[in-house]
Order: structure tokens, then C-alpha cells, then sequence
């Protein structure tokens, strides 16, 4: 995939940071402040802000007069398609909750996807100023700390294992008691943090991530940046997952092997 868009390259990193870049100043502009109103999309809270439709609107217009032949995907503002082959997935916040509580670990989601999935992704945490890239060659994570190579760790057993989900109602009756399996194995479980938490698997903080429910752009960016650092991400049934759905992130091969055989109900 390398030779395939290697021309393309350069531009699509810079396009990206770019995009990341816009996104920081829109969201970080409604952070904390009074007086920020909030609508529910859904019967149930699911809360969306002027920060999130700004934000999105912001990279599609740079997306516009960069990329204009690519198709974008946004979470806010609906679907373009393209005639490039090349798709940009975006999240403005991914976290809105979170976002909205004024705590620190929501975050922006930029990918870069073709026929076969993304290639290219962003998890930028505006408030934190942590970015993190991954995909193509490129998997490291720039922040107050300065500039650090990604990498999962690579052998830890379940029973050693830091697990992460954001709520601990994961899905479905079904689907949270297969989650509670693996939960029950692992040494510490967390709740919270969005897309942060796969952010740390991929720097080497954690070692999985379960979730269940999830849209095409809460995962195209994390699937890029965890598996450039060596991660794997796949759906409960061990599949491609980047159309989103039930998702198991893991820092190795063993590790998701043991994660996967408790989702599907071996003991």
C-alpha cells in the first residue's frame, strides 16, 4: 500500500495536520466556557454542541479548496462522495460527554481510507495537545512531552492486562455480559476516556479495548494508529472492523486471541 500512494503521501499528512490543526481552534474555542448549549441527535443523550458542527465544518472547507476530488465522511454534516478513490472520515469530537463535562480526554478523529479500509489516521487531543499519527510509515505521538515514537507492548497476558471501555454498560444484556468475561480475567479495568484510550494502547499505556455500537468514524483513526504502532483491531468475530460496530483493540496477537475466544463465550 506504501507503492500505492507514496506521491501522495507528503500531501495527505500535511492536508491532515492541517485539518487537526483547524479542528483545535474550533473546539478549543466553546472548551469550558459558559454558557455552551447542547442538543440530544437521539431519544437517549447524545449530545452535540456548536463546537462539534464548527469543528467538522472547518476541515471540510480546508477539504474542499485542498483535496477537493477526495469523499468525505463526517459525523455531523453527512457524506460527499468523490471520483479520487480516497475517502476522509472525520469525528469533530469524539467525547462529546466528555467534552461538554470539561474533562481532557475527548478528542478530534481524522482518517484517510480507500476500498480496503484507513490508512492514515489522527487521534489529536486539542486540550492536552497531544497528536497522534499513524499509518504509512508514519506512528508516533507529539505533545508537551515532545516528539515519541508509538509502540504497543508487545507481551503482556491477559491476566496482566489494563482494559478499556467507555461506559460500563457495553451494548447490549448480551453483549455487556461477554464484555464482563473478559473484564473479569484482566487485572484493571477503566472506563472512560473515547478514543484516548485507544491512543494509549497504541503509545504502550494499555493493552485493550472493548466497545460495542460504534459508527465508521469513531474507529477508521484509531484502527490507523494502532496498528502502524502494531496493535490489531478487529470486530468480535476477528473480522475487519473499520465500518465500525463491536470493536476489540489489542496490543498482541495472543493477547486479542484471549480476548476474543471470552467474547465469543469460551472459557
Amino acid at each position: 500500500m506504501l507503492d500505492r500512494y507514496s506521491d501522495d503521501l507528503p500531501d495527505l499528512w500535511q492536508v491532515a495536520n492541517t485539518l487537526a490543526d483547524a479542528a483545535r481552534i474550533e473546539t478549543l474555542r466553546y472548551f469550558r466556557q459558559d454558557g455552551l448549549s447542547t442538543e440530544s441527535k437521539r431519544v437517549h443523550f447524545d449530545p452535540v454542541t456548536i463546537a462539534d458542527r464548527n469543528a467538522e465544518l472547518a476541515m471540510r472547507r480546508l477539504l474542499e479548496e485542498l483535496r477537493p476530488d477526495d469523499g468525505i465522511i463526517g459525523e455531523e454534516h453527512g457524506s460527499k462522495e468523490g471520483t479520487s478513490g480516497l475517502t476522509w472520515v472525520l469525528d469533530p469530537i469524539d467525547g462529546t460527554r466528555g467534552y461538554i463535562s470539561g474533562t481532557p480526554t475527548w478528542g478530534v478523529l481524522i482518517s484517510v481510507a480507500d476500498a480496503d479500509g484507513p490508512f492514515i489516521g489522527i487521534i489529536d487531543q486539542p486540550y492536552v495537545g497531544e497528536r497522534f499519527e499513524g499509518g504509512l510509515g508514519r506512528s508516533r505521538v507529539s505533545g508537551p512531552l515532545g516528539t515519541h515514537p508509538l509502540g504497543v507492548k508487545a507481551d503482556v497476558e491477559l491476566s496482566e492486562a489494563t482494559l478499556f471501555s467507555t461506559f460500563p454498560e457495553v451494548g447490549t444484556d448480551e453483549e455487556g455480559a461477554a464484555f464482563r468475561r473478559v473484564s473479569s480475567k484482566v487485572k484493571l479495568t477503566r472506563y472512560g476516556c473515547d478514543c484516548y484510550a485507544y491512543a494509549l494502547l497504541a503509545a504502550g499505556q494499555i493493552d485493550l479495548v472493548i466497545e460495542a455500537g460504534l459508527n465508521i468514524y469513531d474507529v477508521q483513526a484509531p484502527i490507523a494508529v494502532i496498528e502502524s504502532a502494531g496493535g490489531i483491531v478487529t470486530d468480535w468475530e476477528g473480522k475487519p472492523a473499520h465500518l465500525g460496530g463491536r470493536i476489540l483493540a489489542a496490543g498482541n496477537p495472543e493477547l486479542h486471541f484471549a480476548a476474543l475466544s471470552l467474547l465469543r463465550g469460551a472459557d
